[in-house]
C-alpha cells in the first residue's frame, strides 16, 4: 500500500535537547493514524516538520512523496492543519475566515461557497457565520479552526489535538466527520491526549517518548504484550476498608486499588477468582466484573505515570 507519510532517521536538535531522535515512521495512504505521547515527547516538533513549518536537523521526511526540505510549497497546497492554537483572524467573520482560506488555496468560488455552507452547518456555526471569532466560546472557535482545515479537501489532514475544549456533542460530531472523510482520498494524522479518541478513530497508533518511537500497531496489538495477571473490579454496598485488608492478605492477589466503593483486584491468574469469591462470602458485593486492558494501560506502562511539565 502507498505511504502518505514517511520519515527516516528524522532528528531535531535544540542545543543540548534532542526533540526527535532517529524517528522512523510510515503512515499508509487513506488511513487514520494516531500519535500519542506525554507532554514534551516531540509530537508537535514532528508535526511542524511534516507541515514544513520547521526544518529537521538530520534525516528525511516525505508527505505524499514530496520532500519537506525542498518541496514545502507543494506540500502546503495538499495538506490541511488544525494546530493546537485557535489561529483565527479576529477581524474577519466566521464565514470570511473560511472564504479567505479558500481563496488562498485557489478554490473555485462556487465550490468554496458550497463547502463553506456545508462546514458551517456541520460544525453548528451557520447561525453565527456573520459574527467575529472573539465573540465565540473557545469550543466554537475550535470548531471553526477544524472547518477551515477541511475546506479545501486536503490530501493529508494534520489534527494536533483537534477536540481540545470541545463539549462531548461537538467532539462526537468531529469524530463522525473524520471517519466519513478518511479513505483513499484523504489521510488523517492525529495527535491527542484523549486516549478514547485515538482508540475510537485510529486504525494504527504510534506512541513516542523523549523523541523516539517506542511502540506502534493497532490498539489490540499494543495491548497484547501487557502482562500482570487478570484484573477484576469488585463493587461493594458499604465501605471497602475491611475487605481491602482481607484481599491484601490473600496469596493469589497481586495488587489492589480503591476507587470509592469499588476495589480493583489484580490476580495471579483468572482461576484465583473463585478463592476471592469464597473469601468474600457474606460480603455486600454488588458487582464483580473483568476489567479489560485499555489504551491508557498501554500508555502508562510505556511512558510512566508521572506528570510531565
Amino acid at each position: 500500500m502507498t505511504s502518505a507519510i514517511i520519515t527516516r532517521s528524522l532528528s531535531k536538535q535544540y542545543g543540548d535537547l534532542k526533540a526527535l531522535d532517529d524517528f522512523d515512521l510510515d503512515v499508509r495512504q487513506g488511513s487514520i493514524f494516531g500519535l500519542l505521547g506525554p507532554n514534551g515527547a516531540g509530537k508537535t516538533t514532528l508535526i511542524r516538520i511534516l507541515t514544513t513549518l520547521m526544518r529537521q536537523s538530520s534525516g528525511e521526511a516525505f508527505v505524499e512523496g514530496l520532500d519537506t526540505r525542498s518541496q514545502g510549497r507543494e506540500i502546503r497546497r495538499l495538506i490541511g492543519v488544525v494546530p493546537q492554537e485557535n489561529s483565527l483572524d479576529r477581524y474577519l467573520t466566521a464565514r470570511e475566515n473560511l472564504e479567505l482560506h479558500g481563496r488562498l488555496h485557489g478554490m473555485d468560488s462556487r465550490l468554496c461557497r458550497r463547502r463553506v455552507d456545508e462546514l458551517l452547518e456541520l460544525m453548528g456555526l451557520a447561525a453565527r457565520q456573520k459574527d467575529f471569532p472573539d465573540t465565540f466560546s473557545g469550543g466554537m472557535q475550535r470548531r471553526l479552526v477544524v472547518a477551515r482545515a477541511l475546506l479545501h479537501q486536503p490530501r493529508v489532514l494534520f489534527l494536533d489535538e483537534p477536540t481540545t475544549g470541545l463539549d462531548p456533542q461537538s467532539r462526537r460530531a468531529v469524530w463522525d466527520y473524520v471517519r466519513s472523510i478518511a479513505g483513499d482520498s484523504m489521510t488523517i494524522f492525529l495527535t491527542t491526549h484523549y486516549l478514547e479518541e485515538a482508540e475510537q478513530l485510529c486504525g494504527r497508533i504510534a506512541i513516542m517518548d523523549h523523541g523516539r518511537l517506542i511502540a506502534q500497531g493497532t490498539t489490540q496489538e499494543l495491548k497484547e504484550p501487557l502482562t500482570g495477571g487478570t484484573v477484576y473490579e469488585i463493587e461493594f454496598g458499604e465501605d471497602t476498608e475491611r475487605y481491602l485488608a482481607l484481599l491484601n492478605e490473600m496469596a493469589c492477589v497481586r495488587n489492589v486499588a480503591v476507587s470509592g466503593r469499588t476495589i480493583q483486584v489484580g490476580l495471579e491468574r483468572w482461576e484465583c477468582l473463585s478463592e476471592v469469591v469464597s473469601a468474600l462470602n457474606g460480603a455486600p458485593v454488588r458487582r464483580i466484573s473483568l476489567r479489560e486492558r485499555t489504551l491508557e494501560d498501554v500508555f502508562i506502562t510505556l511512558t510512566g505515570a508521572e506528570v510531565r511539565e
